[in-house]
């Protein structure tokens, strides 16, 4: 063939064959299995096994039970996958080819990205799930991940043919619109156990395949122009020819904008990389700091009971106030990477065992970390990159804070509640927060007067634009600076009727990453009075509705608060820094301290006033974010200088926002893949299936912090597993609160423990918590609030539980103070109603403040209420209590609680199906072994635990 100078020989076949092969046999590996599979009758056997579910209810195998382990059909999948693999590649390197500009980047990535998604392809197809099930997890996971940035790759840098287009965008929707329903089947099928939820599950499942090989099915029509031995006769892989993306960007450019396909564009380095990355991690810093001052705080009025005078280290937020003296101001903005570094106290917090030292460095740390914060955003209010870039930080590094906590059920490695022991990484985050401030602050703030006109023209008061920060800030750390907080809220129990802390808080992380593109892109947008109503509207919905409708209304509000950031912080910029940030600082302790007021009220002075107003408390917050918006559009709000902000836009300001899109894509990339390892399997066993053995616990465990200060989790991990608790009430458990750190205990002992979980009432009920984890399934539950009319209110959770074929409610009860006599006698005549009316077997797990057969006591254990006492001998009992029917007790004991609460461990042990039995007390013995107490807590026991009072168990004859 004759060659022109111009062309050049890419490959030794045509290209469109390189995508018809590849789609024909991906088809044929998937379908012929699937075909193969029905013939052998195999794959319908395997619904049947799994859920002793099949035909008629399951007709219908998924692709995974299709492509599983069996022979033949396994077999002649992963041979058809092995002869795919060439065309596959092939297709990778041609995309690239077509799509390849000198100095662009996206090219190079997507080429990346469809690389490594070939080779995790035949991760997961050649490793099964009975090879080794967490590698081929792995390489599932990471498949679906990377369809992400594959997908919206291929997309961006599509050249200009509209067929193809118009059938690329089409199959991408359908790819990603798919994924709904097919996560609510799947939750339906493996969750609520739905007959036929499998079978639509499978049929979705199976339209994903249709939909992901007909996406690159498209290439073909962008192959054509790679004729024989892929001659490139028009010169596309040069980037003589024009894409889809260069026509736009070219209108754009005529229009004085910049547009998000720009940043897919142009070049990239390392070190503009690296810039981003310690920009973000200094975000993640600041959020880090911030949210373990309350944790920390709150220890101390915990142990006194009362306030105890270290509370007034809130206020070491207010320290921007300095910057209203100009030496302060001067110093603060020309020694930043200093007052940065002076920060880190609260990271080197952890070091210190001793609590009060402990805390006040954290202070410290809060104290430099608000002033640096606010001295940069004031130092670069000139610079539109500059303070984009700082913007952008501090958004991302919330994002990046509920991502890690998320990966950690709750907790944040590098809070200096954490350490080595239990689950820290305080070390790690230290070395990378010193690294990321030397680099982010090596730079002078500018001191550009590009934009000095700001200055003359601005409106607004410096006070309005306070209220407005304030509000948001405390709107971010209230809601979302933990994926889970805003699913407590809307939490019912059993059945399951709404999100769930995993996989569904990949859900409030993406509707923050939607409100982050909105205020990175369309600010204008954010701080319209439209916008503002919707928000509100869904506040509402969120506070008022529980379940799915009350979420709907959360995400909404996610979105919106993280939009708000950027128009926020650049009008706050725009007034004096002391007085604007200061006051921004002083309302939000204002608001911090009227949300633990709600819930507090027996305890500060003026509780009363706030006592259960939540709804109050989500008023004002709203009505702030609407003072912040008058005050924004008033002060020369971005689309007003949306112009300006154009014209003066730098190369590395375009390059910095390229990097934020893609540190956002991984950050969602990254919750994506957390929801799906921490996806509950829900086939959890009791420890003793033999025996039909119960062994039921009830503990104050004093929002999960120790004697010490430390996140203490892992530690009643080991004390429940040790005790081979099955069903265990846990009391002071709600911990979704600023004070504590917007955690939640639960996540992480229902996951580590195989066990299912039920928060209880959730912090919008105003108690301080009393959650139930169980082995046996939940069948049903509700949440009740005694009666309380002078204290604080008193949870209940009723739960059905499946006990080996036989339905059993289990009760967790925290009754009021001891000096709240009335409201005792209310509560224990309301649990007497609620134990009454039940008609199955009942256990009551409790904490009733009273002594045995006297008082309230001779409520609880009554003729109505049908209880009986584990132990009626056991005359040393204030608080906790273990009451019973219809069941046969076995055992009794009293486990110290070591350094982790102030309360011991009360454990009884039953049996299922049998009479309840007598009073007489027998020797251990002569009790068959299977139902014994651990012997690793007789003497002086484990970790601080033992057995006490009686230093033994006590067993009953049955």
């Amino acid at each position: 063939m004759a060659k022109d100078k111009d062309e050049i020989v890419l490959a030794s076949f045509s290209g469109k064959w390189v995508s018809h092969s590849h789609t024909l046999f991906a088809y044929c590996a998937f379908f012929s299995a699937l075909i193969i599979g029905m013939y052998e009758t195999a794959v319908f056997a395997l619904p049947k096994d799994r859920e002793k579910r099949g035909y008629p209810q399951e007709w219908f195998p998924s692709v995974s039970a299709t492509i599983g382990d069996r022979y033949p059909e396994r077999s002649i999948f992963q041979l058809f996958i092995a002869i795919t693999s060439g065309p596959r590649l092939a297709l990778v390197a041609l995309w690239y080819l077509l799509t390849a500009r000198p100095g662009a980047f996206a090219p190079k990535f997507v080429a990346w990205v469809g690389l490594i998604r070939t080779i995790v392809c035949g991760g997961w197809v050649y490793i099964t799930s009975t090879d080794d099930h967490d590698w081929h997890d792995i390489f599932m996971i990471s498949y679906l991940v990377l369809t992400l940035p594959w997908t919206l790759g291929c997309l961006a840098l599509s050249p200009v043919n509209h067929r193809a287009v118009k059938y690329r965008k089409t199959l991408a929707g359908l790819f990603f619109g798919t994924l709904v329903p097919l996560i609510y089947y799947f939750i339906q099928h493996k969750v609520h156990k739905v007959p036929g939820a499998y079978t639509i599950y499978a049929f979705y499942e199976w339209a994903l395949i249709l939909f992901d090989v007909g996406f690159d099915a498209v290439t073909a029509y962008d192959f054509t122009g790679f004729e024989l031995r892929v001659v490139d006769v028009h010169g596309v892989s040069k980037g003589n020819g024009i894409a889809l993306a260069d026509a736009v960007l070219e209108k754009s450019k005529k229009r004085n904008q910049t547009l998000p396909q720009q940043l897919l564009g142009g070049s990239y380095s390392w070190a503009g990389m690296f810039d981003a990355a310690a920009d973000i991690y200094t975000g993640f810093m600041f959020w880090s700091i911030l949210t373990s001052l309350g944790v920390t705080v709150w220890y101390f009025p915990l142990w006194h009971m009362g306030i105890s005078g270290y509370e007034v280290l809130i206020m070491t937020t207010v320290t921007p106030f300095f910057l209203g003296l100009p030496s302060v101001r001067h110093m603060v903005v020309n020694q930043l990477s200093r007052i940065y570094v002076l920060s880190l106290s609260g990271l080197v917090a952890f070091a210190i065992t001793s609590p009060v030292p402990r805390l006040f460095l954290v202070g410290a740390g809060v104290a430099f970390s608000c002033l640096a914060w606010a001295g940069s955003f004031w130092a670069e209010r000139n610079n539109a990159g500059r303070l984009d870039a700082k913007i952008t930080a501090l958004s991302l590094g919330l994002i990046l804070s509920s991502v890690t906590k998320f990966a950690n059920q709750t907790n944040n490695p590098v809070w200096p509640i954490m350490n080595a022991v239990n689950g820290g990484w305080n070390k790690t985050g230290l070395v990378l927060a010193v690294l990321a401030v030397l680099r982010s602050t090596r730079h002078t703030p500018s001191n550009s007067t590009n934009f000095s006109s700001l200055e003359k023209k601005k409106g607004g008061s410096p006070t309005l634009a306070a209220l407005g920060l304030a509000g948001l800030l405390f709107g971010l750390h209230f809601l979302l600076s933990d994926s889970s907080t805003m699913i407590t809220w809307v939490w019912d129990g059993y059945p399951i009727k709404g999100p769930i802390p995993a996989p569904h808080g990949a859900y409030t992380i993406a509707a923050m990453g939607v409100g982050f593109l909105i205020g990175f892109f369309k600010p204008e947008i954010s701080t319209t009075w439209a916008f503002f109503g919707i928000s509100s509207i869904a506040a509402a919905v969120f506070h008022n509705k529980a379940g799915w409708t009350g979420y709907y209304g959360a995400l909404v509000l996610s979105v919106y608060l993280v939009a708000l950031i950027p128009p926020f912080v650049i009008s706050a910029t725009r007034h004096k820094p002391g007085m604007t940030f200061g006051l921004t600082f002083l309302f939000y302790n204002i608001m911090v301290l009227a949300h633990v007021w709600v819930v507090a009220y027996a305890f500060v002075p003026g509780g009363p006033l706030l006592r259960e107003r939540t709804d109050l408390v989500m008023i004002i917050t709203m009505a702030l974010l609407g003072i912040g918006v008058f005050s924004a559009n008033a002060s020369a709000a971005p689309s007003k200088l949306d112009g300006k902000y154009a014209k003066h836009d730098s190369l590395h300001h375009r390059r910095f926002r390229s990097y934020a899109v893609y540190a956002l894509t991984a950050l969602q990339s990254l919750s994506v893949s957390v929801a799906y390892l921490r996806f509950p399997t829900f086939d959890y066993k009791p420890y003793h299936l033999a025996e039909k053995l119960v062994t039921t616990g009830i503990w104050t465990v004093h929002f999960a912090l120790d004697n010490d200060m430390w996140s203490s989790e892992r530690r009643m991990r080991d004390a429940i597993k040790d005790l081979e608790l099955d069903v265990v009430g846990l009391l002071e458990s709600d911990l979704q609160r600023i004070i504590m750190g917007n955690r939640d205990m639960t996540q992480f002992l229902a996951e580590d423990l195989g066990m299912y979980a039920d928060f209880g009432p959730g912090p919008n009920k105003h108690t301080w918590g009393a959650a139930l984890l169980s082995k046996f399934p939940i069948v049903n539950s509700t949440h009740h609030l005694l009666p309380s009319p002078v204290g604080e209110l008193a949870p209940a959770i009723l739960a059905t539980l499946n006990m080996y074929g036989e339905m059993v409610d289990v009760l967790v009860f925290h009754s009021g103070q001891e000096e709240d006599k009335e409201d005792r006698r209310l509560q224990s005549l309301g649990i007497e109603e609620l134990m009454g009316g039940s008609p199955r077997p009942l256990i009551l797990l409790s904490y009733l403040v009273t002594k045995p057969k006297e008082g309230n006591y001779n409520t609880y254990v009554s003729e109505k209420s049908r209880m009986r006492d584990i132990d009626p001998s056991d005359w040393d009992r204030w608080c906790e209590y273990i009451l019973y029917r219809g069941l046969r007790r076995v055992g009794y004991a009293r486990v110290s609680r070591g350094s982790i609460t102030d309360t011991e461990i009360q454990v009884g042990k039953f049996v299922v199906g049998e009479n309840e039995g007598g009073d007489m007390q027998i020797e251990e013995k002569d009790v068959p072994e299977g139902m014994r107490f651990p012997a690793m807590f007789k003497g002086d026991g484990v970790r601080g635990h033992k057995y006490h009072v009686f230093d033994k168990p006590r067993y009953y004859a049955p």
